[in-house]
Order: C-alpha cells, then sequence, then structure tokens
C-alpha cells in the first residue's frame, strides 16, 4: 500500500561521498516518482533543518554516503525531529562508520576480521614528519598491509602498503581524512559483498577490479570492474558468507538493507571487512546488482526499504 505522506529524499552532504551520494539520492528520487510516491530530492547543507521543515516532509529516505549522513549524525536530527527515515538508527550508523569499533563489535559477536591495529595521529610522530619506526613498533603482523582511515567508506583513502617505503605516503594519505587511522593486514582472496534486507540475505556479488583492489575509482568508473553474480564460490562458503552476513548486521543492531563486505582467502576462510548502513545505488551500485539477481527490480528494491519505514509506523 503506497503512503500518502510526503518523502524527502536526502543525499549530497559534504562528506567525501558527495557527488555518489548525489547520484544515489537522484536514483531513488525518480524511482519513487515513477512509482507514485510524493517525493522531493534535498540536498543535506547545514540548513537541512529548515529545509525538512519548508518541505514538510514526514518520512526521510536516506541517501547520503559517509560523513554525517552514515554516522548517526543526521538520523539524530531526524530522530529530534519526530521524523521517520529508512535504514539503521544512530547507535548503529555510528558503529558501522567507525572501522576500530565495528570491528571490536564482530570478534565480539564470533566474526572474523583482519588483523588490525589503530593509530591516532600523535602516535605517527604529531604534525611533523611520520615516524615510520614507530609504526611498525605499533603493528605486530608482517606486510603488506591495508591503511586507510577509522570513519570514511567508498575505499577513499585507502592504500595497500607492500614494503617500508610505501609507509609514509600511505599514513599521510589516510590521515588526511582524520586523526585516527585503521591498518589492517592484507588478505589475498576475492572480494565478495553481501546484501541483507531486513531479515534476509539477498546474495551476494564477487567484484574483480581491474586496478589492485576495488577502489573508489574501480567502484564509480564504468568498466573498471568485473561483477560475478553469483559469486564464483563454492556453495558451503556462499552460505556462510550470508549467514555471517546477517551476524554481522545485527551485531551492529542494523536496520533495512546494508551491504556486509568479505575478503575470502584461498582456502575459503572469510575476512568481514565492513557493514555499510547506507548503501550506493548509483548504475554501478552493489546492493541493486544484488537484490536484481535475488528477483528484485530496482523499483522493488526501493519500495521494500521504504516499507519497513512505513511497517514501523503501524
Amino acid at each position: 500500500m503506497k503512503t500518502k505522506k510526503r518523502i524527502g529524499v536526502i543525499a549530497g552532504g559534504t562528506s567525501a561521498e558527495r557527488e555518489v551520494s548525489l547520484k544515489s539520492g537522484n536514483a531513488i528520487h525518480k524511482s519513487l516518482l515513477s512509482m507514485g510516491y510524493h517525493a522531493v530530492f534535498i540536498d543535506a547543507g547545514a540548513d537541512l533543518c529548515e529545509a525538512l521543515r519548508e518541505e514538510k516532509i514526514e518520512i526521510a529516505f536516506m541517501a547520503l554516503h559517509g560523513g554525517s549522513g552514515e554516522n548517526g549524525a543526521v538520523q539524530g536530527l531526524l530522530e529530534v525531529m519526530e521524523i521517520p527515515y529508512t535504514g539503521s538508527g544512530i547507535l548503529a550508523s555510528a558503529l558501522a562508520m567507525d572501522k576500530e569499533m565495528s570491528k571490536k563489535m564482530f570478534l565480539a559477536h564470533d566474526v572474523p576480521v583482519p588483523a588490525f591495529v589503530t593509530v591516532e595521529r600523535e602516535q605517527a610522530g604529531g604534525q611533523g614528519r611520520i615516524n615510520t619506526q614507530l609504526i611498525t613498533a605499533i603493528v605486530d603482523f608482517p606486510l603488506p598491509w591495508v591503511v586507510k582511515p577509522v570513519a570514511e567508506g567508498s575505499s577513499i583513502g585507502v592504500s595497500i602498503v607492500k614494503s617500508d617505503s610505501d609507509i609514509e605516503e600511505a599514513l599521510k594519505e589516510a590521515f588526511s581524512y582524520g586523526r585516527k587511522i585503521i591498518i589492517e593486514q592484507y588478505i589475498a582472496g576475492k572480494e565478495i559483498q553481501i546484501g541483507i534486507l531486513g531479515q534476509k540475505a539477498l546474495g551476494g556479488v564477487e567484484v574483480r577490479p581491474s586496478a589492485e583492489f576495488y577502489s573508489y575509482e574501480a567502484k564509480y568508473t564504468p568498466g573498471l570492474t568485473q561483477y560475478i553474480l553469483p559469486p564464483e564460490v563454492d556453495e558451503a562458503a556462499y552460505d556462510t558468507l550470508q549467514t555471517m552476513a546477517l551476524n554481522a548486521h545485527n551485531a551492529l543492531g542494523c536496520k533495512g538493507a546494508t551491504r556486509v563486505d568479505f575478503i575470502l582467502d584461498d582456502s575459503n576462510n572469510p575476512y568481514l571487512l565492513e557493514v555499510n548502513t547506507i548503501p550506493g545505488m548509483t548504475e554501478t551500485s552493489l546492493l541493486p546488482k544484488i537484490a536484481k539477481l535475488s528477483g528484485m527490480e530496482f523499483s522493488d528494491l526501493i519500495e521494500e526499504i521504504l516499507g519497513s519505514v512505513l511497517q514501523g509506523e503501524d
């Protein structure tokens, strides 16, 4: 049953993922209009509260990626304004965006993750030159490493470090997005993404980027990544990934649609990388591809996500 309430598709924002968020938001907005919903597009800025009031928004469809839109801050604003919204709540959003805290939650729920350490800017030598000897003393696993910001998505600021000479540049890049970074043990294997909707695993996709890893460019440039649907893994491993993805979704207290990212090593051992609480909805995004594999068209997926909010109002 379609709601007659005014839906605000909240996208854009000020994070490093702004451009992708705008594409997601426009795709969602277009889909809602085509299905007959009363939807308006809102580019989230400092005046978001006023915009929501002016547009008389009654339901928020979240399409923000990264930053305050995915770390629980905008969700908190919507709670205060008593506007129901799609996706995960404040705490689950904050946990998922913080790679350190989410990994600790996964480990507490027996979901395996790559070995990791977190490093604050001061530990790396303060505001001056990065002291790589300090870093190698902190990290207790061998190269190669994956170095990334603690609180960014879309592979922004991520580097693979293969030699000591690469460490300084990788840390500078990651620290440019915040005062705390995470260093993970690099796991060679297949990159598998599992889609979750509500309490159901929709299936997954294997991504094979032409670059060294699934970088920002590989994610959002058509033709740079090969998508294998379903993943070319054995049935038992695929079942394990889907079960583990739902466990991770629930460990953080997520709601609605999420995308859970794994590395499956050559011995079929899974390692959880992260849970994305507001997956991309662009033409190259993975959740719509996974949903289509399960028989859901893009409009079906949008309506299911919206429906979870409408059911919560009953």
